[in-house]
């Protein structure tokens, strides 16, 4: 048998490639559909059938029009003739009717029936139905428009593609209005980190990017104005490429409710600490009344002491033809003076203490050891029908503190639970180390953050109405009976504590009892407590005084008290004449004792300008209300020693020997 020659040959490859063709369309699941230059159809393939309802038999010769809708009539014919003129017509969107009478959503791709010489004969459709595909983004849309955030699809150009009504809603654009339009025209560059350079950053690392509070940009509506914002991203996969979809929130009531959320705590921060300063000012008030008492009162004292001392030593002392039982009844006289005017002295301490105006000695101590050694005093105190129970702290912080005045406050609130308890019960002590965080620092106003050491007494006794206790640490305020108290004790208290750095509060609840807490910042880089020294000799040996003082009672006694006692003494009643005796005096004078507080000239302006006349000169203070002028913080400045106001002999003498025999690197010191 010859082999076939080439023109057979080729038409052997083309009969197979022809029927290859015929068997793909055969058993493909598109419509694919071949009709003539007329509209008549010329072949229906089993995809055809399946998506139509027709059999090939029932469509072949037939008008397609019979499953094309008459709306879309046109956009066929307007396809065919682009088809005609050897124009592509790719897939477009368009719909179809079934035998049963539905209409189904199609994809549709034309192309020209070219015979052997290339001329145009016919149009091959192939359709794809959609309808599902329709379904679920209907579905989708309706869920992107129920969205309560603005849901945007930006491409890779950082242009937008796709919105929900949520945008149009938002920003007051239609959505023919958005799309295509770059993403800036709702976020502007220059006010949000959502900008091309963050799209194409976004795009090469498409990680979603959660909402996070206080993340804001600023989005712009269609009128102009701008609104905060919080934007979410994340990276969908399409058959167009990679789309971001982003969410956008508007926070603008979020951040007005955060915001007056911020103002009514301020507010409220504000009346509070205005209650605690007016309650501040009505101390500094008070404080200031109190000192200036004190002043005067304490120079007063002064005199009645010393005067009845000179008496009671002259009825001591023996001289013929007195009447025994006289000097003895004198004798008894003066001691109750002596008595009244040291528990007058006691008050005036009192007084400055809660007025945190006394001049007080700090010095490093364990809150442990002071209660300890005050331990059978204060069992004593609130008497064998109250129980003490102490719970101390081992190895607890040292702090900083006047240890007179810290036993001042126990024997103070001892007291008070002794009154609260009449018919007994118990009052327990405890310390322990504390760290104040920022969030108690900041309700109680004056206290920093950082380590404290804790105070706590607690009692069993009768406790207070809360209206009471609000007002506990007002000065002259007491819910005893009259004539019962002083209405100082907690002033006092509360005094002492905050002059010592620290903070104290009281909560109390009737019927069941009463809780006192103070804090004490722990004390750093202080050096222990220096050993006391040994008593001095206390009477002069000829050295010459230069006593300054504007009241004349106490300017006597103090010369008479020197003078008796071997000093030399110049005297002075306003600080003018003094710097003029230190001046004039040929010989040596060796301590200047002044008071602080005169008319013109305060005792310190003296002390620094009789120094200067005088350099070796030793300098001793003398006052019952020093703190506005020599303390810093209340306390003594280095190298400032006082003497206070009501002093007796011995402490004055005790005194002037000490500062005389200082060494010259402080004793001339003036504060």
């Amino acid at each position: 048998m010859a082999e076939p020659g080439e023109a057979e040959f080729r038409g052997l490859r083309a009969a197979e490639a022809q029927a290859w063709l015929a068997s793909i369309v055969q058993s493909s699941h598109d419509a694919i559909v071949g009709k003539s230059l007329d509209g008549l159809i010329t072949s229906w393939n089993p995809g055809a059938e399946q998506l139509y309802g027709y059999t090939a038999e029932e469509m072949i010769g037939r008008s397609l029009d019979v499953v094309i809708p008459s709306d879309s009539r046109a956009e066929e014919a307007a396809m065919l003739v682009r088809v005609m003129r050897a124009e592509g017509v790719e897939e477009y969107e368009s719909r179809r009717v079934h035998k049963d009478g539905r209409l189904i959503d199609v994809s549709v791709t034309l192309s020209a029936v070219a015979d052997p010489d290339d001329v145009v004969v016919g149009v091959a459709s192939i359709v794809r139905d959609i309808t599902d595909r329709h379904r679920a983004d209907v579905k989708l849309r309706a869920m992107l428009d129920a969205a309560p955030d603005a849901v945007l699809g930006v491409g890779a150009d950082g242009r937008i593609v796709l919105v929900n009504a949520q945008v149009e809603r938002l920003f007051g654009y239609r959505r023919d209005e958005l799309i295509g339009r770059p993403v800036e025209i709702l976020v502007p560059a220059q006010k949000g980190d959502v900008h091309p350079g963050h799209w194409a950053r976004y795009f090469a690392q498409p990680d979603p990017r959660p909402m996070r509070a206080g993340m804001q940009v600023a989005a712009r509506r269609k009128n102009g104005t701008e609104f905060p914002a919080e934007i979410s991203m994340s990276a969908l996969e399409t058959q167009e490429g990679l789309l971001v979809s982003a969410a956008v929130r508007d926070v603008s009531e979020r951040i007005e409710a955060q915001a007056e959320r911020e103002r009514l705590k301020a507010q409220a921060e504000r009346g509070r600490l205005e209650r605690r300063l007016h309650q501040s000012q009505r101390l500094e008030s008070l404080g200031q009344l109190a000192g200036g008492v004190a002043h005067d009162f304490n120079n007063l004292l002064a005199v009645i002491l010393n005067y009845a001392a000179f008496i009671a030593e002259d009825l001591a002392t023996p001289t013929n033809g007195d009447d025994g039982e006289r000097r003895e009844a004198v004798r008894r006289d003066v001691e109750q003076v002596q008595r009244a005017a040291e528990r007058a002295a006691r008050l005036t301490h009192q007084l400055l203490a809660f007025a945190r105006r006394e001049v007080v000695r700090p010095e490093l101590l364990s809150l442990n050891d002071v209660i300890a050694e005050m331990e059978q005093l204060l069992r004593q105190t609130i008497g064998e029908h109250v129980e003490l129970v102490t719970s101390l702290s081992p190895g607890l912080s040292g702090v900083m503190a006047d240890p007179g005045q810290i036993e001042q406050v126990l024997v103070n609130l001892a007291v008070n639970a002794r009154d609260a308890m009449p018919s007994g019960g118990r009052l327990e002590i405890e310390t322990e180390d504390l760290w104040i965080d920022e969030d108690y620092a900041a309700r109680r106003p004056g206290t920093e953050v950082g380590p404290y050491v804790r105070l706590r007494m607690s009692d069993t006794g009768t406790g207070m109405e809360p209206e009471v206790a609000a007002h506990a640490f007002e000065p002259f305020f007491s819910k005893k009976a009259k004539g019962e108290g002083t209405g100082l004790g907690l002033a006092t208290v509360y005094g002492i504590v905050t002059q010592a750095g620290g903070d104290a509060e009281l909560t109390s609840e009737p019927g069941t009892g009463t809780t006192f807490i103070a804090v004490f910042p722990v004390a750093h880089d202080s050096a222990p407590r220096a050993e006391e020294p040994a008593d001095a000799p206390s009477a002069g040996r000829g050295e010459t005084v230069l006593i300054v003082e504007d009241e004349e009672a106490i300017r006597e006694v103090t010369r008479r008290i020197l003078t008796r006692n071997g000093y030399t003494v110049l005297t002075a009643e306003s600080g003018a004449e003094g710097l003029a005796l230190a001046a004039e005096h040929a010989g040596d004078i060796h301590l200047l004792l002044t008071d602080v507080v005169m008319p013109q000239m305060l005792g310190k302006e003296v002390a620094e300008r009789v120094v200067s006349l005088r350099p070796d000169i030793r300098v001793l203070f003398m006052s019952g209300y020093a703190r506005p002028v020599l303390a810093s913080k209340g306390t003594l400045d280095p190298g400032v020693t006082l003497l206070e106001k009501p002093f007796t002999e011995a402490g004055l003498l005790a005194k002037a020997r000490e500062v005389l025999e200082e060494e010259p690197a402080t004793a001339g010191r003036s504060g």
